[in-house]
């Protein structure tokens, strides 16, 4: 595990600025997510500093910011009583960093060694927050920006996929003025490119947020009218014939390694936000039954698309595996994946020999690791 860690940072414990909430429609998700990673931080020795984000992008700086979020998702506080954030401020390395309420210049937070965004979705997992660390030149889990911006967008995934060689299904891409300026030459160039039953997207969204499963022609009008609720580009993919969902975790920096290989037997038609979320009658097999050659296939895959967008850190590669054909398409890349302790990424880290706690601390680690790398880069003219 040399990649991972060096024995200076491995004995270390650090205090660790976990990002929560956030604007976009999975805030939910995150709050789930942060408490446990928050959890197995402290039980690995690190101190947390939690920072919640509002639906309304209000910055909470505050100990308590889980429980005030999480009461307000639950419609129990009453009105947006936080404080915004001004600003953040990147100074030197002895000094630190710290978030600057607003009017209180003399209170900023605690110096903080690496910041834990547990952010799904825009405005958290598109490039958007890390961005703002890379400003302000703080370590960081997860992705950079790059990574982050074009795993968010699926269909721009979907081009560096394939410039990578990657196995994907048949689409078409739609801009969402053009679908409400003229629908029907819409519907034409999708039924001229593809067959029915499709599923359409969000380009930019995740935890299947606005997907659905489109018949015929009328269910394919209600499924971009919903899809273009929530984003300006709208994805309309080929189905996959006796479809099993499968699902990868990805660890690493330069040297990543996959996981066993998970599957989803989803209670609905598919693995939607219900699904993911509210009812409890989808299964989890872990590890998938799959013959040892697609095992290693799926693994290779997934490393792959890992390396297509130069991710980091951490990302779960979902793909489609047509039951009787055999054939593996790769479908989508989650560079900030769900993390709770029930969610798929852990599970499968846990079933292939890493622990919940184990994999969070590692997650820090190579966010150290990543960050003295890019420490190297020259920015003298």
């Amino acid at each position: 595990m040399s990649e991972f860690v060096n024995d200076t940072m491995k004995d270390r414990k650090y205090r660790v600025g976990v990002l929560f909430g956030g604007r976009s429609s999975e805030h939910e998700v995150s709050l789930a997510s942060a408490k446990n990673v928050m959890d197995a931080l402290r039980e690995a020795g690190h101190e947390v500093v939690p920072i919640g984000i509002t639906p309304q992008g209000r910055w909470l700086p505050q100990p308590d910011a889980w429980a005030r979020l999480s009461a307000r998702a639950a419609g129990a506080l009453n009105g947006d009583t936080a404080r915004g954030i001004s600003g953040a401020s990147g100074v030197d390395d002895e000094a630190g960093w710290g978030l600057l309420p607003h009017g209180e210049a003399g209170h900023a937070l605690p110096q903080i060694d690496v910041v834990f965004p547990v952010l799904h979705g825009p405005y958290g997992e598109d490039g958007t927050v890390q961005g703002m660390l890379e400003m302000a030149n703080l370590p960081y889990v997860g992705s950079g920006v790059l990574a982050s911006a074009c795993g968010m967008d699926k269909e721009i995934a979907k081009r560096l996929f394939a410039g990578a060689g990657l196995p994907q299904v048949a689409y078409v891409l739609l801009p969402r003025s053009t679908w409400r300026s003229n629908p029907g030459d819409c519907v034409a160039k999708v039924e001229a490119a593809l067959s029915y039953p499709l599923f359409v997207k969000p380009a930019n969204l995740g935890s299947s947020v606005g997907i659905s499963k489109a018949r015929n022609r009328a269910q394919l009008i209600e499924a971009l009218d919903m899809a273009a609720q929530f984003d300006r580009r709208l994805l309309v993919e080929a189905a996959v014939p006796h479809a099993r969902e499968l699902e990868v975790s990805v660890l690493g920096n330069d040297a990543p390694i996959a996981s066993v290989p998970g599957e989803i037997v989803p209670g609905n038609e598919f693995y939607d936000y219900n699904a993911k979320y509210i009812d409890d009658n989808s299964e989890l097999l872990i590890p998938a039954p799959l013959a040892a050659a697609t095992v290693q296939q799926i693994q290779e895959y997934a490393v792959r698309a890992f390396a297509a967008l130069d991710c980091a850190g951490l990302a779960r590669v979902d793909f489609l595996f047509n039951g009787e054909s055999g054939e593996l398409y790769l479908n989508e890349i989650n560079t900030m994946p769900g993390f709770t302790r029930i969610s798929m990424y852990p599970k499968l880290w846990e079933a292939s020999g890493i622990s919940y706690p184990e994999l969070v601390d590692r997650l820090v680690q190579l966010a150290l690791e990543r960050y003295a790398d890019r420490q190297e880069n020259s920015t003298a003219h």
